[in-house]
């Protein structure tokens, strides 16, 4: 697993007067895992095969020369099978991982939902870690503070905030971590797989407040398995198989081509790629 330095760029070279920068650019993005091939249960086994020279790995490529531009305001949908590249394409994006190959660049605050309970202590209760989660999301304690009770509110979570978040369900913690990280209008908002938790009151609270970023001017990318979501937030969508961009345009032009091509390999690398108008 790469674990040199994130390439994404936070403040890239300023653009000729006039020029308006995408929010997000990936050039031949391509990423690599190296997977051991031996089953190493301990250190001291790992040391005597390092010793012996026997260490082999296979190569799992995860992305494919993936080439995108996104522009602010745009809200994209991501789609594809389990495995496709989508949640890793959002963690390059997010400078979770670098790329093993080409350049990602992203202009502006980013505010990642990428897995349930990330940045979280399950120890803590729900009220200290939307402070934890807040300061970790680069907020200051007076911004914090400021801004608490309506998290609080907007989650619904009412008294269970007080509660530890070992305590919670899969939705209230999709609750709490929506609603910190929505607190505050980010740059670019990039959610994983979020609105398929939680009642449909609260998922109708969230895409008012996605529709409120578009109208703002936020670029937002959502993974979502569920087409209608997709269909319903998004303008724009991105089809990914095996690491590879195979469509990406309107909505429901590329929801039609992913649909259709069932989930037989071969069928799906038979599609065009759809370019944006």
């Amino acid at each position: 697993m790469p674990t040199a330095p994130p390439a994404v760029q936070e403040q890239p070279r300023p653009a000729a007067a006039g020029a308006v920068q995408p929010r997000i650019e990936l050039s031949g993005v391509s990423l690599c895992y190296r997977l051991a091939k031996q089953r190493i249960r301990s250190f001291k086994e790992y040391a005597i095969h390092f010793m012996k020279g026997s260490l082999s790995y296979e190569q799992l490529w995860a992305l494919r020369d993936v080439e995108l531009t996104i522009h602010s305001g745009e809200t994209v949908g991501i789609v594809g099978r389990n495995g496709a590249g989508k949640s890793t394409l959002l963690k390059v994006i997010s400078q979770v991982l670098k790329p093993t190959t080409g350049s990602a660049t992203a202009r502006g605050r980013l505010s990642p939902i990428l897995e349930l309970g990330t940045g979280f202590d399950r120890e803590l209760t729900g009220f200290e870690n939307i402070y934890l989660n807040a300061l970790l999301l680069g907020h200051s304690r007076r911004e914090v503070a400021d801004a608490i009770d309506g998290i609080v509110e907007f989650s619904g979570l009412g008294d269970f905030v007080r509660a530890p978040i070992r305590n919670y369900s899969s939705g209230m913690l999709a609750r709490l971590g929506f609603s910190v990280a929505t607190a505050w209008l980010p740059d670019i908002m990039i959610l994983d797989e979020v609105l398929a938790v939680g009642d449909s009151s609260f998922t109708h609270k969230c895409e008012e407040r996605l529709r409120g970023f578009h109208a703002a001017g936020t670029t937002v990318l959502m993974v979502s398995h569920n087409a209608a979501a997709i269909r319903h937030n998004c303008t724009r969508c991105i089809w990914l198989d095996a690491g590879r961009l195979l469509a990406d345009g309107p909505t429901d032009e590329v929801l039609a081509q992913y649909e259709g091509h069932g989930t037989d390999p071969e069928s799906r690398r038979a599609g065009h790629l759809v370019v944006n108008g």
